[in-house]
């Protein structure tokens, strides 16, 4: 389904809706990972954003998106100074991640306290987004509701855990996907839920024995 957004583009601060608010937007859900704005950040630029990204304001995006800034923010246009005089550790790189790769992918790791998290993600075009991998696990995560992701033991009656934890918070859940790499190892889970959940609802998730992590990405696009 196409919406007006898809047509018009969303409001943001320009020139591009693909290379600047999809830019923000990855930044946005990138944070999230590391819970606040990271201490240190490499981003790998793929691509279009490799080519034409500094151009379009690609880098300020990224940047502006990891400390929170959305797509319609001013301080866009000024988030690489902001960064620097903040004394955050960021650099650029270019590089290739495939031929299956989306022309507007970047690949974003991020250091804050004891946490490291990295994730792959991809510009669509009119600022829609799509995360394509978290920690080296492949997910499906377009930002258009709130999600909660997780790194599991794989263990008997844990989606069933989560799900009454949800519900007792008067979340619903919209989608829900879990994926492991073998039987017994660790499970990746993403849920995609209608209500946004509150940090009560992520640290009862995170008490469970069996929860490695788990962290909020906030809702980015419409």
């Amino acid at each position: 389904m196409v919406s007006l957004l898809d047509i018009i583009g969303p409001v943001m601060v320009g020139p591009s809706s693909s290379h600047t608010a999809g830019a923000c937007r990855l930044g946005l859900l990138a944070r999230c990972l590391v819970g606040a704005t990271p201490e240190k950040a490499r981003i790998e630029l793929h691509g279009s954003f490799a080519r034409t990204g500094e151009g379009h304001g690609t880098d300020k995006a990224i940047v502006g998106g990891l400390m929170g800034f959305r797509p319609d923010d001013e301080r866009l246009r000024t988030a690489l100074d902001i960064m620097e005089h903040e004394g955050l550790d960021y650099h650029f790189e270019k590089t290739s991640l495939g031929d299956d790769a989306h022309p507007n992918t970047v690949r974003i790791t991020l250091e804050r306290g004891d946490r490291t998290a990295q994730m792959v993600g991809a510009s669509l075009g009119a600022g829609r987004v799509l995360v394509t991998e978290i920690d080296g696990y492949p997910v499906d995560i377009p930002g258009n509701l709130h999600t909660i992701v997780l790194v599991a033991e794989d263990v008997k009656g844990s989606v069933a855990r989560i799900a009454g934890i949800l519900a007792e918070a008067n979340c619903n859940i919209a989608t829900l996907k879990l994926s492991r790499k073998e039987r017994g190892g660790d499970a990746f889970m993403v849920i995609e839920v209608d209500e946004p959940p509150d940090e009560s609802v992520r640290d009862a998730i995170r008490a469970l024995g069996w929860v490695k992590w788990a962290f909020r990405l906030d809702k980015v696009s419409a």
